[in-house]
C-alpha cells in the first residue's frame, strides 16, 4: 500500500462561509486558518497547498475579547528613524475590520510559501453581502 500525496492535480476545492457576527476574532480565524490550509480534510498534506476557500462575512461584528481593544496595537515601521505608526486595536476594527481578520488568520499560518498561495483564497468582507454566490459557498457550521 502506497501512501496518499495531494497535489494541484488531484485535490478538489470548496467554498466556505465563515460568519464572524458576534463571535471572537481568534476563534474565527483559527477556524479560517484550518479551512485555508486543508486540515480538516482526510488527504491533507503538509507540503501541498490543498485547502479550501474561505469567505469571512460580518468581520466588523467580530469581537475582542478581554482588553486587547484597549491593550492590543497594530504596528508598521517604515523603515526610517521615526517611521513607527501604532493604531489601537478598538480604532482598527471600527475603521479596517478585513485588515484586522486578515493580520489574525496570517499569524496562525505557517512561515512559508504554501502560506502565500493559501491566503489569496481568503475572501474577506465588512457587511453581510459577499459577491461569491455563483460558487455556491457551503456555511461552516463545525467550531
Amino acid at each position: 500500500m502506497s501512501t496518499f500525496m495531494a497535489n494541484k492535480a488531484n485535490i478538489e476545492r470548496k467554498w466556505y462561509v465563515l460568519d464572524a457576527a458576534g463571535k471572537p476574532l481568534g476563534k474565527t480565524a483559527a477556524t479560517a486558518a484550518t479551512l485555508l490550509r486543508g486540515k480538516h480534510k482526510p488527504e491533507y498534506t503538509p507540503h501541498a497547498d490543498c485547502g479550501d476557500f474561505v469567505i469571512v462575512i460580518n468581520a466588523e461584528k467580530a469581537v475582542l475579547t478581554g482588553k486587547k481593544a484597549e491593550q492590543k496595537y497594530y504596528r508598521t515601521h517604515s523603515g526610517w528613524i521615526g517611521g513607527l505608526k501604532e493604531t489601537q486595536y478598538r480604532i482598527l476594527m471600527q475603521t479596517k475590520p478585513e485588515l484586522a481578520m486578515r493580520l489574525a488568520v496570517r499569524g496562525m499560518m505557517p512561515r512559508n510559501i504554501v502560506t502565500k498561495d493559501s491566503l489569496t483564497r481568503l475572501k474577506i468582507y465588512r457587511g453581510a453581502e459577499h459577491p461569491h454566490a455563483a460558487q455556491k459557498p457551503e456555511a461552516w457550521t463545525a467550531e
